[in-house]
């Protein structure tokens, strides 16, 4: 072999001896990152059965307070909220109050009633069982006469009954029922002196009523309220609510949020053919409740009185004067009837019927239930399931047979 050849030998073999060491190298450096890649694997496998609990253990979140919500204390009369779990059981009050043209209106410290109910009293007139519990009002009333379908609503409240004599039938029933009662009395009312009032000036005050009841011994009501949402189940349950819902989502929705509005914006109770005490009611979505007027086109006023103990004062001197703006309203479709001395009306408190539920905007038709005397009224649907009532002031009107509701 020639010198050359031996040379061109000699250069295929380094060139394969380099080609050899060049794959090497590449298949080192890939198995060097398989094991890397490998190990890594194994240590994050290791790290979250092993490390991720020591993390956990390391980092401090914010405790949430599961038992919060049902920690709060809610008002048996009204589903509200308390401040403090003592007012739970605190005396209750259903105190008559008169609505006639007769000098009744403006009534004083009615927007503090957790509940009111709303029932002709005689001749087309009607009157209100306007039941409180804490309350703070410098001036309540008017108080006028008892009648015994007002004390058939009032007794599952436990409450004092505060009233100006009444009919026979409720007279004896309270005497012979153990109420706890505080008829006229001029220790703890006193007459306005305000002359359009007339005969409807008879007051008390929340000062009065809370001395009634430490005097007696009142010094708690078991309260049989309704059934009842939280504030946020109500909220939840509003008819626009779903709105805002719906602009949160960033996709596109196929809910047509035309039907999104309030679908009750008005209502009419008629009790009968007298326009000053048939009743308007137009619903305040900004505030969720129901502005109430009468269909003779005057705002229900009432005067707002200090949270104070003013004296013997006429709220006209002392009070302001609001719109009467409930939670919630109900209409209860009762039968009424003429008592036998023509005048006063007989209506059937204890029994069922129809019932129109205005709440969150919204209406729900059904029906009404009241088995006892001393059973709470309850309220269905259409599918006879119970109808929880939205927390607030609830104004409940008994509407005659022979009246109507119009939205």
């Amino acid at each position: 072999m020639t010198s050359e050849e031996n040379i061109k030998n000699e250069s295929v073999i380094e060139k394969k001896i380099k080609d050899k060491k060049s794959v090497d190298k590449k298949n080192l450096v890939f198995l060097i990152i398989g094991i890397v890649g490998l190990l890594g694997g194994i240590g994050i496998i290791l790290f979250t059965i092993f490390g991720i609990n020591k993390v956990i253990d390391e980092v401090v979140f914010p405790e949430i307070d599961k038992n919060e919500e049902a920690a709060k204390i809610y008002s048996d009369l009204t589903g509200q909220p308390l401040a403090d779990a003592a007012l739970k059981n605190s005396p209750v009050y259903c105190i008559q109050t008169p609505n006639g043209t007769d000098g009744a209106r403006p009534q004083a410290g009615l927007n503090e009633a957790g509940v009111v109910f709303e029932a002709i009293a005689e001749a087309g007139i009607t009157r209100f069982a306007a039941i409180y519990q804490n309350p703070t009002s410098a001036i309540i009333g008017p108080i006028r006469s008892l009648r015994i379908y007002y004390l058939e609503w009032d007794t599952p409240f436990d409450c004092t009954i505060v009233h100006a004599g009444g009919s026979g039938d409720a007279l004896a029933a309270v005497a012979a029922g153990g109420y706890k009662d505080l008829t006229e009395n001029y220790t703890y009312m006193y007459r306005g002196t305000y002359g359009s009032r007339l005969w409807n000036n008879l007051f008390t005050t929340s000062a009065y009523l809370k001395q009634h009841s430490a005097d007696y011994g009142y010094n708690t009501s078991e309260v049989k309220g309704f059934s009842r949402m939280t504030p946020e189940e109500s909220k939840k349950s509003r008819v626009d609510n779903n709105v805002a819902e719906v602009l949160n989502i960033i996709k596109a929705t196929e809910v047509n949020t035309s039907e999104l509005i309030p679908k009750v914006v008005a209502m009419n109770f008629n009790f009968g053919s007298l326009n000053n005490f048939n009743v308007h009611y137009d619903y305040n979505s900004d505030n969720n409740t129901y502005n109430r007027s009468y269909a003779s086109g005057a705002s229900h006023d009432i005067y707002q009185c200090e949270a104070a103990d003013l004296g013997e004062r006429n709220p006209e001197d002392v009070c302001s004067l609001v719109q009467l703006s409930p939670s919630v309203v109900i209409a209860m479709v009762v039968e009424e009837d003429r008592a036998s001395d023509g005048y006063h009306e007989d209506i059937e408190a204890i029994g069922s019927g129809t019932a129109y539920i205005f709440q969150n905007g919204d209406v729900i038709v059904g029906t009404w239930n009241k088995s006892s005397k001393n059973d709470q009224i309850k309220f269905f649907d259409g599918d006879d399931k119970e109808v929880f009532l939205a927390p607030g002031q609830t104004f409940i009107s008994a509407i005659p047979d022979y009246g109507s509701v119009e939205y």
